[in-house]
């Protein structure tokens, strides 16, 4: 499978690392010397192997088999902090089935989704994802690497904080009636953005933000103005403690993915980046382009779809480099369509969370 990526870097210096990775995958383990590995290590190497190689190894024995289980193991995993995200998505044809991407194996997975209701992944925190079903109305926290699932009760009222230690919701306070109410919240396009402790949500109505303050539950509004008039598609995300804006600007025939960043003095958003040309280019002239984005901190996942098309990159926010990526497509389906993501949230993937 080929990587297509777009960054800064030159030739010369992606050669060399590619060729230093061939070095070592040639290099054979000597029997002599891997049989005296310590016992006490084994669980503090596979912690820091990829995870999905984890599942291979749980095979080899009954002791590696128990290890997701095992209290130790689980200690060492939590040391271990994985670069990147995974993503686990929801797909236009399929709402009963999850598809997750893990960045380290460029490769796509498909576990099943907890019951038959439709499951919409809302957040992520600890390597659980929170879900909702078709009603709004319950609320569930799903590993999908083991499939463990638990059901949150039951929620009512305008907003509330669910408590995980007591396991039940609070109502932390009223809305203050210097927000403009009923709220137009964006969240067909955009979920919320943590930062710095502070949740901020997109809103129109007037257009702008409505931030949160999680420890004094403090409400406030911003009214910002949008970047560009032909703004179609848009998401919030954020990067070292900024508020970023993703969107899908569309002028005349041509599309293409633009990055902004708030000015918190101005209340103006300053553009920092945008797709390369090489693959704008694939959406000229493309009719009704529309755009998912995935994930807010770190590691996006964009998903364009026009008719007849379907594209699949992730942006690093730190690095600014753009990766376009292999095209997810349903193991149950007889052809070989590639889906288009409808829904879906970053999280770290982690074997031992434990809803």
């Amino acid at each position: 499978m080929v990587e297509h990526r777009a960054s800064k870097k030159g030739r010369k210096e992606r050669s060399r690392g590619i060729g230093k990775a061939t070095t070592c995958s040639n290099e054979i383990m000597e029997d002599e010397i891997w049989k005296e590995f310590p016992e006490d290590l084994f669980e503090a190497v596979l912690a820091r192997v990829p995870i999905a190689m984890v599942f291979r190894f749980r095979s080899v024995c009954r002791k590696w088999n128990s290890l997701v289980s095992c209290e130790s193991f689980s200690q060492q995993c939590a040391q271990v902090k994985h670069a990147k995200p995974w993503f686990y998505t929801i797909t236009n044809e399929n709402f009963h089935m999850g598809s997750m991407y893990d960045p380290s194996l460029n490769k796509w997975h498909h576990p099943s989704v907890p019951n038959e209701r439709i499951m919409s992944p809302v957040a992520s925190a600890g390597g659980l994802i929170c879900l909702h079903d078709d009603d709004h109305i319950r609320f569930y926290v799903y590993n999908p690497l083991t499939r463990s699932c638990k059901e949150l009760p039951a929620s009512e009222g305008d907003y509330q904080v669910f408590d995980s230690a007591n396991n039940s919701w609070i109502r932390p306070g009223s809305m203050p009636q210097s927000v403009k109410l009923p709220l137009a919240l964006k969240f067909s396009t955009s979920r919320a953005v943590l930062v710095e402790g502070t949740l901020y949500f997109m809103r129109s109505d007037p257009d702008g933000l409505l931030s949160y303050e999680v420890d004094t539950g403090m409400w406030r509004q911003y009214v910002v103005p949008n970047p560009h008039m032909g703004l179609s598609c848009q998401a919030l995300a954020e990067r070292g403690g900024r508020i970023m804006l993703v969107g899908l600007l569309t002028e005349g025939a041509a599309s293409c993915v633009y990055i902004w960043e708030l000015q918190m003095k101005t209340l103006l958003w300053k553009e920092v980046d945008r797709m390369p040309n090489v693959w704008s280019l694939e959406l000229y002239g493309k009719k009704n382009v529309r755009m998912s984005c995935l994930g807010d901190k770190a590691l996006l996942m964009l998903s364009l779809r026009a008719n007849h098309m379907s594209r699949l990159f992730t942006y690093d926010l730190s690095t600014q480099e753009w990766l376009k990526l292999p095209g997810c497509v349903l193991p149950t389906t007889r052809t070989r369509k590639t889906q288009w993501i409808a829904l879906g949230t970053a999280f770290h993937a982690c074997l031992t969370a434990i809803p």
